[in-house]
């Protein structure tokens, strides 16, 4: 099964069509000599929501790192909607790639709500109106904005999550990177963000071992493994291929049967 198909190299695509994220030939060994990326090609159109699967250690993280900058590949090229991510470009670059780790507590670290929405835009330079307008407009969307002037340790941690979410939604990303999105959440609060996500207008990536939680939210899967791309497709299809699955070491819950359940078509 293949992904969607690559534009032609005929010509540079108007910027509003470029795909939001363009991975091609990507390679990279961390300096113990560990090799970590083979070679990996990846075309993200906007707009999709894509689940990055594979085990511990195929290199998932690793190509994460390398869409906002914090690493430099050793071969090949990263893109975010048209612009390449090297050295001139990482402020803008960095704006465009926002991050959700699995630890909101990572990512909490003002005395309230709102000053933690507000940080990221108010360091890009925004101030008064639009500012206060960004930090409502994000809050908004994530249903925590009657919390904005709550100190984020006196939440839950599910709502904590919806705020760190909300910290990178502030900036307007192009692409969300959620990591783990549904890890310790109680199934409310895992039904919960997952709405949220459903309804966001912007490209997803999610990296999750949670492959039904993959299959509620992105209609695309690619599976990774030792640092290569081994599987590109629907999610649906992937996740029954009983092979595949067990090649790799991807394991259902008992008893889930990933046809039987409705899936998003975003």
């Amino acid at each position: 099964m293949s992904g969607p198909e690559r534009a032609g190299t005929g010509g540079a695509e108007p910027p509003e069509r470029e795909p939001s994220l363009e991975v091609a030939g990507l390679a990279y060994a961390y300096p113990d000599g560990h090799q970590a990326l083979f070679g990996v090609d990846l075309t993200v159109p906007r707009g999709q929501r894509v689940a990055l699967l594979g085990p511990n250690g195929a290199g998932k993280t690793t190509l994460v790192l390398h869409l906002n900058g914090i690493l430099t590949p050793g071969a090949g090229t990263v893109r975010v909607a048209g612009t390449p991510v090297t050295e001139p470009h990482l402020r803008t670059v960095r704006q465009r790639v926002g991050v959700v780790f699995q630890d909101p507590d990572d990512q909490l670290f003002m005395p309230t709500v709102r000053e933690d929405v507000a940080f990221g835009p108010a360091n890009a330079g925004l101030r008064g109106a639009e500012l206060a307008e960004r930090v409502e407009e994000a809050l908004t969307r994530v249903g925590m904005a009657e919390y904005a002037d709550r100190a984020p340790h006196h939440l839950s941690f599910g709502q904590r999550r919806r705020v760190a979410v909300a910290t990178v939604l502030s900036m307007r990303p192009e692409i969300l990177v959620l990591d783990e999105p549904s890890s310790n959440l109680d199934p409310l609060a895992r039904r919960e963000l997952a709405e949220i996500v459903d309804a966001l207008p912007v490209t997803v990536l999610m990296v999750t071992h949670d492959l039904p939680y993959a299959l509620r939210l992105c209609p695309r899967s690619v599976v990774l493994d030792r640092g290569v791309i081994v599987a590109d497709g629907d999610t649906g299809e992937l996740l029954a291929d009983h092979e595949l699955m067990a090649a790799h070491r991807l394991e259902l819950p008992w008893g889930f049967d990933p046809r039987a359940v409705p899936r998003s078509t975003a």
